[in-house]
């Protein structure tokens, strides 16, 4: 089945017949104006315009701030994509009338500086100044916008942050909101190898190490030459001088560790925890004119799809919309296990068009009209609209009590994991297609409860939530939480999953900056506590939401793991955990409707 925008009727006008309408008078450039700009530390920044050819005035400007690469050197005669990180973007919107700006952020591609970050305080204050350039050359109509997929995605709400009076729309992709549980620590537990993995692409790139590129499936072709000299950097003698000082650059592996706890200081900077590179900490600089597009998928990574409902819920009174798809990290695969191609057919691009035509360009799109959340329920193979989220406000319970179960207790086995065909493989940079081909007999070593047959077709959309009454034979235990559908002809189906650490189990109320509809944890030093060995404590575990359609005679399983090993740490540290659950007081809490 496919996942175009005319699959259901959730679209007044869908985005695809908005952009088949749109006209594209101009041309795009065969190379863009390349340049530096000197930022108030004398840190040289550079960045690339593309200017739409034939347009008679000025134009609006989407910015997009990156690490990976504004523009790659290609070597002569090659087919290569000097651009693949924004390209698609440039390609795009320069010939629909929006200069398209893109930066190398300080410390990579052919910038100066170092990185003592990713999205440092330093970046944003970058883009502060990067924003005064644009707005004062003669081809900018001084409205800013900004994109991006993952990164970039979050840069564009750091730049909104900063308050600058020209920033009207920003379109976050497939893009963290807390940087601390949407990614490196979901529930409280380190991915282990995520930061090794994000730690080669970056060593790769930012050390012009194309030995070491070429083992990145994104950047894997061999005429891509390493990041391209700015105009006046014709022999690329200030290129060399950058990558020099790029080696500066933080590590991620020895970085991510010292952020055990969210928002407790860097022991050598008071001023830097998590939040420093999380944009819920700055989201309060945010104007309330400024639009938004939050935008992520159902299998998005440790916790992206989290970030775009936060951020969609925190921004609430800005004109907002939520866009979630049957998607990974970047829309690069539709993960639907009954999908037509591999290759989505949504048009994220049309729908990205169209946000900026009418909050940037000051077009009349119909958007404003349009629901403001947009999702797609798998199975159903079909998009809906909802007026906020989450779209089913009430939890059905299922008591833990009424599911068939051979046991309630289990020893953690630390040999056990998910595989290499999950949600965090394309987040790692790797080139995933196909996601939990193999769960119906990796879900067999797992403590599992199923719930009789269903009568009749019920979506689940938004977050499951295990409410679960244990005992723990030592003092901190990872729980991985696990949602399945047993067909009737006994096929398993992985639907999703929530992990937390039993140390974080404490809740309390999210603040403003970061709204949820699912319980929240601080993670903080301050709340955390050791589990009392050997008593009954309650802990609530949100899955990661979904929408979801489970077939009449289906069953719906849930299963329990005290490990990963194939993505997190062990939790405690060479002891496992022996978990024994109250099944007489513990229950899955279901967002369910009937389906029809």
């Amino acid at each position: 089945m496919s996942d175009a925008d005319r699959a259901g009727a959730a679209w007044r006008v869908p985005p695809s017949a908005y952009a088949a309408a749109r006209e594209a008078p101009f041309a795009l450039p065969a190379r863009p104006a390349s340049r530096y700009l000197t930022m108030r530390d004398g840190c040289r920044i550079a960045v690339d315009a593309w200017l739409p050819e034939g347009a008679a005035g000025p134009v609006p400007t989407v910015v997009i701030l990156t690490p990976y690469y504004r523009r790659f050197a290609v070597r002569a005669g090659s087919d290569a994509d000097a651009i693949p990180n924004a390209g698609k973007f440039v390609r795009h919107l320069v010939p629909r009338g929006y200069a398209v700006v893109v930066v190398d952020v300080r410390g990579t591609g052919a910038s100066f500086g170092t990185r003592d970050s990713f999205r440092s305080p330093r970046e944003r204050e970058d883009s502060r100044e990067i924003a005064d350039w644009i707005v004062a050359q003669p081809w900018s109509d001084g409205r800013l916008g900004a994109t991006g997929v993952s990164y970039p995605g979050a840069a564009s709400d750091f730049l909104a942050s900063t308050g600058h009076p020209a920033v009207r729309a920003i379109a976050p992709l497939f893009a963290v909101w807390d940087t601390y549980a949407d990614n490196y620590f979901p529930g409280g537990v380190l991915l282990k190898d995520l930061a090794r993995g994000y730690d080669d692409v970056m060593v790769a790139m930012d050390h012009d190490r194309r030995d070491l590129l070429k083992r990145i499936v994104y950047y894997a072709h061999p005429d891509l030459e390493g990041p391209h000299p700015v105009d006046e950097d014709p022999d690329g003698t200030l290129l060399a001088e950058a990558l020099r000082e790029h080696r500066g650059n933080f590590r991620m592996p020895d970085f991510v560790g010292e952020f055990r706890f969210r928002e407790e200081p860097l022991p050598y900077d008071s001023t830097f925890s998590s939040a420093s590179f999380s944009p819920y900490s700055v989201s309060a600089g945010i104007a309330k004119d400024v639009a938004v597009l939050a935008c992520s998928g159902w299998m998005d990574g440790a916790g992206y799809a989290n970030g775009a409902i936060a951020r969609f819920l925190t921004l609430r009174d800005n004109p907002v919309h939520l866009l979630l798809g049957p998607w990974d990290h970047g829309a690069r695969c539709n993960v639907s296990p009954w999908r037509r191609a591999q290759a989505p057919d949504f048009a994220l691009l049309d729908e990205v068009l169209r946000f900026f035509d009418e909050y940037l360009m000051g077009r009349d799109t119909g958007l404003r009209a349009e629901a403001p959340v947009h999702f797609f329920s798998l199975h159903a193979e079909r998009w809906q609209a909802a007026p906020s989220w989450p779209p089913i406000p009430e939890a059905t319970r299922l008591p833990l009590d009424t599911a068939a179960g051979p046991a309630d207790e289990m020893r953690a086995d630390f040999a056990w994991g998910s595989g290499s065909g999950t949600r965090y493989e394309r987040i790692a940079a790797v080139d995933s297609t196909t996601y939990h081909a193999d769960w119906g007999a990796r879900s067999e070593a797992l403590l599992s409860w199923t719930f009789a047959p269903l009568a009749e077709a019920t979506e689940l959309t938004g977050h499951a939530v295990a409410d679960l009454v244990l005992t723990s034979s030592e003092p901190d235990a990872a729980l991985f939480v696990y949602l399945s559908e047993i067909e009737a002809d006994g096929t398993v189906r992985y639907v999703t999953e929530g992990v937390l650490r039993a140390l974080h189990r404490r809740e309390s109320e999210a603040p403003a900056t970061y709204r949820t509809t699912w319980p929240f944890r601080s993670f903080r030093r301050e709340d955390a506590a050791p589990l009392p060995v050997g008593e009954p404590v309650r802990i609530r575990v949100p899955l990661l939401p979904t929408s979801w359609v489970f077939q009449p005679g289906s069953r719906i399983r849930l299963s329990l793991s005290g490990a990963d090993a194939d993505h997190a740490v062990q939790v405690p540290h060479g002891r496992p955990p022996v978990l024994r659950v109250d099944r007489a007081r513990s229950g899955l809490d279901l967002p369910m409707r009937a389906f029809g």
